[in-house]
């Protein structure tokens, strides 16, 4: 799946509207959609902490999935949107799931998710959906403030609620 990824990304780069690179995208999708069903990540629905990561890294077959459907449907799913699912959705998310993760961890405090760190996850999702359906047709001026605001949210979320983990020893 990973080495499939690889190539349909390398086909991307080379050849982004052709029909094989279409082809491989959706693959590549598909076979990353298999790897993280095999995760069980329904396992992980009583801990936000964990089922973050499988949210954050569903964005990545979202995003091959998106360049395929551009192909299918060029006038209503831009390039743009599998960027958007790549970078916001798994880079985004990801980053913030580890952020929150490792402060924890690294401060010795239990690996949970408060209701706090839980709407930095769901205003870091919100903002990448926005960002990834504004590259579509129903893109609008809405859907990319909606995800400016929810980004920022979610990560000044971050930075207020995990300053004092960040900064002040354990109780």
């Amino acid at each position: 799946a990973i080495a499939f990824a690889g190539l349909a990304l390398l086909g991307w780069a080379l050849g982004p509207d052709s029909l094989i690179t279409a082809v491989a995208c959706a693959i590549a999708g598909l076979l990353q959609l298999v790897r993280l069903a095999r995760w069980a990540g329904d396992r992980t629905l009583a801990e936000p902490l964990v089922t973050i990561l499988h949210v954050g890294y569903a964005f990545v077959p979202l995003g091959f999935l998106l360049v395929a459907a551009h192909h299918a449907w060029p006038n209503a799913v831009y390039p743009i949107a599998a960027i958007h699912a790549w970078t916001a959705g798994g880079i985004g998310t990801m980053t913030l799931a580890v952020m929150t993760r490792a402060s924890l961890g690294h401060s010795g405090r239990p690996l949970a998710a408060d209701r706090w760190t839980s709407l930095i996850y769901v205003l870091v999702i919100v903002a990448a959906v926005a960002r990834i359906l504004a590259g579509t047709s129903l893109g609008s001026n809405g859907l990319q403030h909606l995800a400016a605001t929810a980004w920022v949210l979610a990560f000044a979320g971050f930075a207020v609620h995990y300053w004092p983990v960040l900064t002040r020893p354990r109780a």
